[in-house]
């Protein structure tokens, strides 16, 4: 399965998240809004995604 491909991208400011919040979302890759990171498709990521899921964009990729 490591085929398989996220994209993630920030859509939302991290401005109001926890400090737990927010690292999670710099542990992705993301800094800016409008940014984009291409990650396997994992459990790990697919949990980080789903405590940050509200601001956040996700894509599969091919």
């Amino acid at each position: 399965m490591p085929d398989k491909k996220l994209k993630v991208t920030l859509t939302r400011s991290m401005i109001g998240l926890s400090p737990k919040q927010e690292a999670t979302v710099r542990a992705l890759g993301l800094r800016r809004i409008r940014q984009s990171v291409s990650h396997d498709d994992s459990p790990s990521v697919r949990g980080m995604i789903a405590r940050v899921s509200f601001v956040l964009s996700v894509t599969r990729e091919a």
